[in-house]
């Protein structure tokens, strides 16, 4: 009996304008589709009026954002995986993205995740060892192998692809045979009980 696909919801963190996270985001949200167990979704936070409708953690949503909040929440919950794709902004990931993370709980627990960063000679990658803390904390697991972008800008063509020579789309592969795992693993785990957390 085949199995059915995972839901995989591909989170671009940066809302700032002339953000490069679209480009990254898209490449690889093609890359888990060709990999061909996930059913793919991208959620750009920039595109969900998140300044009015995920006011800073704690602060109250402005009128008429219920439904805003209603449908990221319907999301995440239905994803069994996500990856966050994360620039590095002062050694650390952006703002939107721990605003998003904090604002929603059960949504986020007991499922696998994936990191993908990007920026100049870093990589991003001080933005990804930070977030794995905080997925800890929200009951769930990074896998070990990530993908890290350095000089981003300079390993992407006009049409979004990767000019690496497939280094980029192997690398891909292999994260997301171990987020395959996982996921696949949690989903099983949550469907035979309730997760305690």
């Amino acid at each position: 009996m085949p199995q059915q696909p995972l839901s995989l919801v591909v989170v671009v963190g940066s809302v700032r304008e002339g953000r490069f996270g679209p480009s990254v985001a898209n490449w690889f949200a093609e890359e888990a589709r060709r990999f061909g167990r996930f059913e793919v979704n991208v959620l750009d936070l920039a595109e969900l009026s998140l300044p009015t409708a995920m006011p800073p953690f704690g602060g109250r949503p402005a009128d008429g954002t219920a439904a805003v909040q209603a449908e990221i929440s319907r999301r995440l919950a239905e994803a069994d995986a996500f990856v966050l794709v994360t620039p590095e902004y002062n050694h650390s990931y952006p703002a939107a993205l721990k605003n998003v993370l904090d604002w929603f709980r059960a949504e986020w627990s007991a499922k696998a995740f994936g990191l993908v960063s990007y920026g100049g000679q870093g990589g991003g990658v001080r933005a990804a060892e930070h977030l794995r803390q905080i997925i800890a904390e929200l009951h769930s697991v990074t896998v070990r192998d990530a993908l890290s972008f350095h000089n981003a800008w300079d390993l992407f063509g006009k049409e979004g692809e990767a000019t690496d020579e497939g280094e980029s789309a192997a690398a891909a592969k292999r994260m997301l045979a171990q987020l395959d795992w996982w996921a696949a693993l949690l989903r099983e785990g949550r469907s035979r009980r309730p997760y305690p957390g």
